[in-house]
């Protein structure tokens, strides 16, 4: 893995960083495979709970990188998209830390990500347009899941910017932090997943991705296949145990 990609493992949490601020952590192979990579390891470690994405030098990631496009170099993960996340996002809760500007390819990995922790100065938007592109890497698949299909269409269609505040009104953001602050408190919400039964967290965010294809028929059976193993484990005991007791759990599926 080159230095345009830095991961740092701490207590459970696994921290990803792109580290290209001299282009505003624009996407290159090196830095789409680099955490690729990351992210795998992330998911095959007993020893990581929760990851967090984020950019280094005030940035989370302007994109890809259009000199190396232009050039052409194969930004994206071939059969998973930018990053590595954009088609296949990891299993275990990936946290987005925002700083600065997150754009094209960079907002689309954000839009991948379970949790988004943004600085209120923070500017996102898919631009794809302006350039005779497209947001193909879930731009335009994910952002009317997320947000309203009018505002959605709006930022597909004109390209424009839109702010931090913005979106954390219409749901997309699930803090909103001062400027600097947002790795931060991206942490202290990772601390608080840990924290709970790792197969309870797994198959939470399972069931919360995969519902939105679900049938109203289908619905419950489908749920119970993913969460019938949690409440036959040894933590749904556990759990129970420790509640009753006044103490932390032991979580034996870590």
């Amino acid at each position: 893995m080159s230095n345009e990609v830095l991961i740092e493992k701490v207590d459970g949490v696994m921290i990803i960083t792109i580290n290209r601020p001299h282009v505003r952590n624009a996407v290159n192979r090196n830095v789409s495979y680099g955490v690729c990579a990351g992210l795998d390891e992330m998911d095959a470690s007993d020893d990581i709970q929760v990851g967090i994405l984020t950019g280094a030098g005030g940035y989370f990631c302007s994109g890809m990188d259009l000199k190396a496009f232009v050039n052409g170099e194969v930004t994206r993960v071939e059969g998973r998209g930018i990053l590595g996340i954009a088609m296949t996002p990891p299993k275990k809760p990936i946290i987005a830390a925002v700083e600065g500007f997150a754009l094209a390819g960079g907002f689309e990995a954000m839009l991948a990500c379970d949790l988004i922790v943004s600085a209120r100065n923070a500017v996102f938007g898919i631009p794809e347009v302006k350039r005779g592109l497209a947001a193909a890497a879930g731009g335009l698949i994910r952002l009317p899941r997320f947000i309203p299909q009018k505002i959605a269409m709006e930022m597909a269609l004109t390209g424009d910017h839109i702010d931090a505040e913005t979106l954390f009104r219409h749901g997309l953001i699930n803090r909103l932090v001062s400027p600097g602050e947002a790795l931060n408190e991206a942490k202290n919400l990772a601390n608080k997943i840990k924290q709970n039964a790792p197969l309870s967290i797994a198959a939470s965010k399972k069931v919360i991705v995969e519902q939105i294809d679900w049938s109203r028929d289908e619905m419950f059976k489908k749920q119970e296949e993913i969460t019938s193993p949690v409440l036959k484990s040894k933590d749904a005991i556990e759990g129970s145990k420790a509640f009753s007791e006044k103490r932390k759990p032991n979580w034996k599926s870590i």
